[in-house]
Formats: structure tokens, C-alpha cells, sequence
């Protein structure tokens, strides 16, 4: 039986190396991962487990009509209690492209830059216990 006290993060990319890569990254920073290939996919797969999240991380440019921005506006919306980062190594936000709560992070990124920066931006009481711990 899984452990109810791991947090899930839901990963966002249409480039399923990168994607894999975030998830094994957020899986050794303590999360349990879920994945989507675009935007689009991603609110779908929100609606139907949301409570169950406690954080976003998605790449910007993706197929359909929701990019990394408009998901996290959406998700700021829709389901606050989520903490929210979007990675990109061709576009930065532009102000007021993310919401006030999202972080954004460069690519290309290392599993450390990412530790390093959820353990920076997250509050202690949506870290995994892998990330309450000094790097």
C-alpha cells in the first residue's frame, strides 16, 4: 500500500525524455509523480484528482491550446493549495504571464538546481521530507 503522506506532483511536457527526467528528478526530491504530455491533458487529469496534488511542474511551449502559462494561471485559479513551477529554456514570463504564487526555473536544469529550488520556494509544509533536509 502506498504511502498517503508522500505528496504528488504532477509533471507537464511534451518531450517524454524531459518529462521522464522531471518525474525521476521530483521522485528523488521526495514526490510521487504523475505526468501529462500537454497542457490540455494536464486540466483533465486535475479535474478529475486535483485534492490529491501538491504540485505543478511544466514546461511552457506544448501542443493543444494551453501552455505552461495559461495552465498555471488555470491551476492558480482553480486549485490555490497548489504550488506551481513552470520551466522553459526559450520563453521567460513576461509580467503578468504567471500568477503571483508561480516560480519559473531555466532549462536546462539539473536534479540539484530543482532540489535547490523547491527546497528555496516551497513552504516547509508542502516539502516532501527528502527536501526539509539541507542539500
Amino acid at each position: 500500500m502506498a504511502d498517503s503522506t508522500v505528496p504528488f506532483a504532477l509533471a507537464v511536457d511534451d518531450d517524454p525524455i524531459i518529462l521522464m527526467d522531471i518525474c525521476d528528478i521530483l521522485e528523488a526530491a521526495g514526490y510521487r509523480c504523475n505526468d501529462a504530455d500537454h497542457g490540455d491533458a494536464a486540466k483533465l487529469f486535475l479535474h478529475q484528482r486535483a485534492e490529491e496534488f501538491t504540485l505543478l511542474f511544466s514546461d511552457v511551449e506544448m501542443p493543444g491550446e494551453t501552455d505552461g502559462f495559461a495552465l498555471a494561471r488555470y491551476v492558480a485559479e482553480h486549485w490555490p493549495w497548489i504550488e506551481i513551477v513552470i520551466a522553459s529554456g526559450r520563453r521567460s514570463p513576461a509580467p503578468g504571464e504567471m500568477p503571483d504564487k508561480a516560480t519559473f526555473i531555466s532549462k536546462p536544469y539539473s536534479a540539484q538546481m530543482v532540489h535547490n529550488h523547491l527546497r528555496e520556494r516551497l513552504p516547509d509544509r508542502k516539502k516532501p521530507d527528502a527536501l526539509k533536509q539541507p542539500a
